[in-house]
């Protein structure tokens, strides 16, 4: 049984894993992310690779996945929006460290990678991952393989426009996708809900503790699921974004499945439902080509550990 070890470095945490060839975690850990410093970042990383290493004696690679712009050579975060790295050589700095191969990939690749091999995505082989949490992540699977782009950066759909001179991104454009259709888009359509319609709003105001700004995703969802017609309604708007969009991606890429994760997929079919339903009105030619399957991610959390793994076997 080939072991290798995933490790999944996000703006808050690292959780790394040892993984088997078929893509079970057998022994996880998580520790927090020193997020403004490169160099302890990296240690954080080497900690956790040794620890498990520690633990098992044939582990074969690690597999890096970084929240970040990840070059083609797989070896350097040229940027990373929530951490501090700019043209970070992980790969040379942490294999030095640990004494075993590495590769570095970007993190929701990695993802895209565990649900097409593991997850929701199995036998598809032309499948789009849209990772929605608080921005927008995405992965691309072209004829069974990761598409990565010519400079590594490909699929960063959260970024692509829908609005001209929109709301302001963290990227440092406007109108970018991710600021309509994820996480933080539903909180703040629900916040400026109860803020212009308070009346309309009780619910969400109660379980946000009288206050707009205290409503946050869980709370949304909470609502919805009780029928809060003012949640429903936040959900109903996100929805709209997000079928758009996946309706433009099937325009260039007419994927066989888009599989929906991030935490925003939790809300299951609070959200799938309206999704289907405006990724099909705006999907050009509909009722006369196949109309791609919308799927909820299967691996959760875990999915960036095992797609990252699997991929340092490659």
């Amino acid at each position: 049984m080939a072991l290798t070890i995933g490790v999944d470095v996000g703006g808050t945490k690292v959780a790394a894993g040892v993984v088997d060839d078929c893509g079970q975690i057998i022994e996880k850990v998580r520790r927090r992310t020193p997020s403004t410093s490169p160099q302890e970042t990296a240690e954080v990383i080497v900690e956790v690779v040794d620890l498990l290493k520690g633990k098992f004696e044939d582990i074969e690679a690690v597999g890096l996945g970084a929240a970040g712009f990840v070059d083609e050579t797989r070896a350097v975060v040229q940027f990373a929006p929530n951490l501090a790295w700019r043209q970070e050589p992980l790969k040379k700095d942490v294999e030095a460290r640990v004494g075993l191969p590495v590769i570095v990939e970007n993190d929701a690749n990695a993802t895209a990678w565990g649900e097409a091999k593991f997850g929701a995505g199995r036998g598809e082989d032309y499948l789009i991952l849209v990772a929605l949490g608080t921005g927008i992540g995405g992965g691309i699977i072209i004829g069974g393989e990761l598409y990565r782009g010519r400079f590594g950066i490909g699929g960063e759909f959260g970024h692509y426009r829908v609005v001209p001179d929109g709301r302001r991104c963290g990227c440092g454009n406007r109108g970018c996708w991710e600021q309509y259709a994820s996480g933080n888009a539903l909180v703040l359509e629900a916040r400026e809900f109860a803020r212009v319609a308070p009346a309309m709003a009780g619910r969400l105001l109660e379980l946000g503790g009288g206050r707009p700004e205290g409503i946050s995703g869980p709370e949304v969802t909470q609502a919805a699921r009780e029928g809060d017609q003012a949640a429903l309604e936040c959900f109903r708007t996100v929805a709209g974004w997000v079928g758009q969009g996946l309706a433009d991606l099937a325009a260039v890429l007419d994927p066989g499945a888009f599989v929906i994760g991030g935490g925003l997929s939790a809300a299951g079919d609070l959200l799938l439902e309206p999704v289907r339903v405006a990724y099909e009105r705006a999907l050009t030619g509909h009722g006369h080509r196949p109309v791609a399957d919308i799927r909820i991610a299967e691996l959760g959390p875990d999915a960036g550990i095992v797609g990252a793994a699997d991929l340092a076997r490659m």
